[in-house]
């Protein structure tokens, strides 16, 4: 419910809920810094290895993916665009073949157990992408894919000062002009698509113009070269034309023949689970698994709210909840109370080392995204060298807003809300992961992962803090001074646990043809507890985001993994030593870290 994850604009080691800011100061600030990562020895390391690597990434994922280049830190690709056309498909679907093949082909009892992990790691993502491109075929199905890629592209280069102003500006035009022909791409490509889609396109539209006419002029406004700047507005207001007239394209032409299905069957839905996040378990029992986790959540949720108030219902309790947050202009410092608590808490209850004792910065969300996100982890690409700066941001509402609108976004930020914002996107949530990603053990690791693992721990995180006693701590004490905290701090983090325990079924019932769009909206009012409004919005994600179970399932591969870890070690078992051995791994599908921290592939569910 916090983060509104867009999916036009993910990139990063989240992608999920990344969303880069601007920083106008000018002056040095603090730097978080990951830990010491030791080479590997001398006598394990395998040149051919390490070369074929190298060609993965430089052959393959960063010339057809320049905008993720960008992200993660290597700035050569900064006048780059994906090439969205048929051709660029097929060279794409040639590209991915071959490498795998290459993968395939290497010996892997040349390699150390890590670097066949990683073996392992690239063929998955080969096999993913494939299914993408061959079967899924997004490309031919979803609008959105275009006037999203470019919007994406573009934000990436104004969002973080990894250069001068001038030099990021001469990048940006150098994709601007590309980007007209994108939408020529996208008028040869679509094929009948979901009409879910295309209205979901039209809907974004508008916004994403609006970036392009405002937000993206007002990145550069340090810029003085008055010849770079007529170069930028002309063509950005190429980029701007191009958008309106694809969106007439799409309301006069697409939509009305746009009567495809956006279900992707079961047979994909297994391959997808597969191959992204390397969960092999049967569907019926992965829903076995995930309605009897949404069961249990709902009897935990209703014993809770009885020990609260017994005279008032669950949502009465939740609505006086939500009118107990701080005044707009005390935001920005709530945010910073929480994040010095949490962080003593995770210190003194030893649970989880913290490389670097540097916090996020807490600023405003930037103008370019208050639409999009409520709050979100601004974390630098583990290859950056230059903006490394880390921004939690805030959205704080609008001075020339109207009161009802205030009020709807403040009660998003209720105090007990804030615990589980801050503990889900900082400490110990994707900052913290951040903070050791940089110094996995390889460059496979630092670039590959899965959203099972990275939302999979956040969403952990506000479950075992809870567990661990935050809320009945000092630190919990000082920032949330009202009657029964833990209580209501569990009552919170449950409703969020259930909407998750949604996503995961109604994703899987959606898209394997047992459950239609308005019964999964259904499904997300009466089982998960929200709101329509938010059934709405859920379910319409979820036509376009098959697996938005990855929330829950890792959360519970997790929980599984730690119980199976402190069978093993007994006596011995340290929380902060599993958590630091989990995340030093990186952020790969969960079989592989339970390969490294247990020896074996036994199931992870």
């Amino acid at each position: 419910m916090r983060t509104v994850f867009l999916q036009l604009l993910a990139a990063g080691l989240i992608a999920c809920s990344v969303t880069p800011a601007l920083s106008q100061t000018a002056k040095p600030r603090p730097t978080a810094t990951p830990p010491h990562t030791e080479p590997i020895p001398i006598d394990v390391q395998n040149p051919a290895w390490d070369k074929l690597v190298d060609q993965y990434f430089d052959d393959y994922v960063f010339p057809f993916h320049p905008t993720r280049a960008t992200s993660v830190g290597f700035h050569g690709y900064d006048t780059r665009l994906e090439d969205f056309s048929r051709k660029g498909v097929e060279d794409e679907i040639a590209a991915v073949r071959h490498m795998k093949a290459r993968f395939e082909a290497f010996d892997a009892k040349t390699l150390t157990p890590e670097q066949q992990a990683d073996r392992d790691l690239v063929i998955s993502r080969c096999n993913g992408r494939l299914l993408e491109l061959e079967d899924i075929r997004g490309w031919e199905k979803n609008p959105n894919g275009y006037s999203g890629g470019v919007t994406r592209s573009a934000f990436v280069i104004m969002s973080r000062t990894y250069a001068p102003p001038e030099e990021r500006l001469k990048s940006l035009i150098a994709r601007e002009r590309q980007m007209p022909h994108v939408f020529d791409d996208a008028r040869k490509n679509l094929k009948n698509p979901p009409e879910i889609y295309t209205r979901v396109a039209l809907q974004q539209l508008p916004g994403i113009i609006g970036f392009f006419q405002k937000d993206v002029p007002a990145a550069f406004t340090a810029v003085k070269d008055q010849k770079l700047l007529d170069e930028f507005q002309k063509a950005n207001s190429e980029v701007i034309d191009a958008l309106r007239n694809y969106k007439t394209w799409l309301e006069t032409d697409l939509l009305p023949r746009s009567k495809g299905d956006f279900r992707i069957g079961a047979e994909n839905y297994r391959k997808k689970l597969l191959y992204d996040e390397m969960v092999d378990t049967p569907i019926e029992q992965l829903l076995k698994i995930g309605y009897d986790d949404l069961h249990a959540n709902q009897k935990a949720f209703e014993e809770t709210a009885r020990k609260i108030d017994p005279t008032k219902t669950p949502q009465q309790l939740l609505d006086e909840m939500g009118k107990d947050s701080p005044p707009p202009d005390r935001l920005l410092d709530t945010a910073r109370n929480l994040l010095t608590g949490l962080r003593e808490f995770l210190e003194q209850k030893r649970i989880v080392t913290m490389p670097s004792q540097v916090l996020p910065i807490v600023e405003e969300t930037p103008p370019f995204a208050r639409a999009l996100t409520f709050a979100s982890m601004d974390t630098p690409g583990p290859y950056e060298r230059v903006a490394k700066e880390a921004f939690f941001n805030v959205t704080v509402p609008e001075k020339d807003w109207d009161p009802k609108r205030v009020a709807g976004i403040m009660a998003q930020f209720n105090y007990n809300v804030m615990v589980s914002i801050v503990v889900h996107e900082v400490y110990p949530g994707h900052y913290t992961q951040f903070l050791w990603v940089p110094s996995a053990p390889s460059k496979v690791r630092k670039l590959l992962g899965c959203s099972s693992n990275a939302e999979g721990w956040a969403h952990y995180s506000e479950q075992m803090m809870l567990e661990e006693g935050y809320g009945d701590s000092p630190q919990a004490e000082k920032a949330l001074r009202e009657d029964k905290r833990a209580l209501r701090l569990r009552l919170g983090q449950l409703q969020d646990a259930l909407l998750r325990n949604a996503r995961y079924i109604v994703g899987i019932e959606m898209h394997t043809g047992k459950m239609t769009f308005e019964q999964g909206v259904g499904f997300f009012e009466k089982e998960g507890y929200q709101s329509r409004a938010v059934g709405e919005v859920e379910t319409k994600r979820g036509t376009s985001d098959p697996t938005y179970l990855v929330y829950t399932l890792g959360k519970l591969e997790i929980l599984k993994l730690r119980a199976d870890y402190k069978k093993m070690m007994g006596d011995r078992f340290s929380l902060r030593e599993f958590h630091d051995s989990f995340l030093k791994q990186g952020y790969p599908p969960v079989k592989i870290v339970r390969r490294a921290l247990l020896g074996d592939d036994s199931p992870v569910l």
